[in-house]
């Protein structure tokens, strides 16, 4: 038998989802059929909505209608837009015990001297600036791997994953205040992380991020071989000396042997990207299920994208272990309403065009589709943008929506592992963790199925229950963290990708 032509999220909902395109005249809901063209994955009007009234889906107020919204219509940025409404934080009232296993789970790691459980074994180069770009990446590309060729650098090496260079834009013309503190910290996550064996802090020289105060600030002294260009005498000469230390150290890089770990060395980013009407459905449920896993058996996954969660979060701080806790989360959401009102934009801004193509009309709909990949167990923490979190369990992070911003703090907050949906078709990887990607509709998958790894798809196609997909998902995430490849890995994704958050003026 073949499922329903829509999904009802909850009995309070005045909306359905189309499973698929659905042509005037489909049955919709008892008395009800479509009487406009429902795209797949958009939503579709099972009563009527007067001017003004909420419009809810997950049993949550998503928008309100700003026209008259017939039974039977498409429900869409047309008829749907954004209003206040009030939330009862209701802080901690949720808050339970959490069912741990035990056992616990273990994976197949690589445990560092400091005690750090690495995923992945690389070589990094940290740029303190954009001006050593270029030659922090003539360095990594001398170590390439080629994904398309049998051309291997490192082939004598089998236990180093690579040699990365982590590039961006930013470092001098900035603010000696919280936009350079920002990047420090995000430098030094990175510096420190534990799928990095040695690591080499490369700089021009008279960049406002200078090297040395940036190691004394954060404690870096003896992890970095450090060197800048001016000092060196040259791009030349740099090169050589960069490319020399990677030789030096290549061996004692390969030592790295994986053994035994239990899962409290995982920490897990979660991640959406390119998101459409299936993700708060199928993959952010699934992924859900597979976080509560990993929270179950003693790991850490870490929520973020603080725009993207906006509108849903009185529902995080009723899982928060304490007040506290919990009025961070609100405090931040505080920040990102003056922010966005100081720079002449506005909450709502967020669905991209391809978010809103793919049915989610209102920022309000898209968060409470993407806080469904946190589970259900206790919100523990609510740190900074790339501050490593002093507890496990279910911590929040705060940073953009934007995906490589987002990843990227997460991963120098200490995730070693990226969980990653997506409705559109993201490619995405996240050097030096290995990013697996979670396609929430079947036909997508099959369209990029080079790229992604789990088709959650099968939640929609009515083979798979939500927590089965979830289940999947958490072996997957034991056997990459034990070394198994993803399908970004296969073709190098994850430098690029290196994009610390940019606040303040550029001068």
């Amino acid at each position: 038998m073949s499922p329903p032509p829509v999904i009802r999220l909850h009995p309070d909902d005045g909306v359905v989802i189309a499973r698929a395109t659905l042509l005037p005249g489909t049955p919709v809901a008892p008395g009800v059929t479509a009487r406009d063209r429902i795209p797949a994955g958009h939503k579709v009007a099972v009563r009527a909505h007067a001017v003004g009234e909420p419009i809810r889906r997950y049993g949550q107020v998503i928008g309100f209608a700003t026209a008259p919204i017939e039974p039977g219509r498409h429900v869409h940025v047309q008829n749907c837009g954004m209003g206040d409404f009030a939330k009862d934080y209701a802080y901690g009232m949720e808050a339970k015990p959490t069912a741990m296993i035990d056992p616990p789970a273990t994976f197949e790691g690589i445990r560092r001297p400091d005690g750090k459980v690495a995923t992945r074994n690389y070589i990094g180069i940290v740029t303190s600036v954009n001006c050593s770009a270029h030659v922090a990446d003539l360095i990594a590309d001398a170590f390439k791997r080629n994904p398309f060729s049998n051309a291997d650098p490192l082939a004598e090496f089998p236990n180093v994953d690579g040699v990365v260079a982590l590039t961006h834009k930013t470092g001098c013309g900035m603010s000696m205040g919280e936009p350079l503190k920002l990047l420090r910290r995000t430098l030094a996550g990175y510096a420190r992380h534990a799928n990095f064996s040695h690591v080499i802090a490369l700089g021009l020289g008279c960049e406002v991020n200078q090297i040395g105060p940036m190691m004394e600030e954060q404690r870096l002294a003896g992890r970095l071989r450090s060197m800048d260009i001016q000092s060196m005498g040259g791009t030349r000469k740099t090169v050589e000396a960069g490319i020399g230390f990677v030789r030096e150290v290549l061996a004692e890089s390969n030592t790295a042997a994986r053994e035994t770990v239990p899962l409290s060395g995982l920490t897990v980013a979660l991640q959406c990207g390119g998101s459409d009407g299936y993700s708060g459905v199928s993959a952010n449920p699934a992924l859900g299920a597979a976080s509560d896993l990993v929270v179950r058996n003693g790991g850490t996954v870490i929520l973020s994208e603080t725009p993207e969660t906006y509108g849903a979060e009185h529902l995080l701080t009723r899982r928060a272990t304490s007040r506290d806790v919990g009025e961070k989360l609100v405090g931040l959401m505080r920040w990102w309403e003056e922010y966005t009102r100081r720079e002449g934009a506005e909450m709502n801004a967020n669905p991209s065009p391809g978010n809103k193509a793919g049915g989610l009309t209102t920022i309000l709909e898209k968060s409470l589709g993407a806080m469904a990949k946190a589970g259900s167990t206790n919100l523990t923490e609510v740190v900074r943008y790339a501050e490593p979190p002093s507890t496990r369990g279910f911590v929040f992070m705060d940073t953009p929506g934007y995906d490589p911003v987002a990843a990227t703090g997460q991963v120098a907050g200490g995730a070693n592992l990226v969980c990653f949906t997506t409705g559109r078709g993201s490619v995405f990887g996240c050097k030096p963790a290995p990013s697996i990607k979670l396609a929430t509709n079947t036909p997508m998958y099959e369209r990029m199925s080079e790229d992604m790894d789990v088709n959650c798809g099968t939640i929609l196609d009515g083979d798979e229950t939500v927590q089965a997909c979830g289940e999947r998902i958490f072996e997957l995430i034991l056997r990459v963290a034990s070394g198994e490849r993803t399908k970004s890995e296969s073709y190098d994704f994850g430098s690029s990708e290196f994009a610390p958050w940019v606040i303040g003026a550029t001068m």
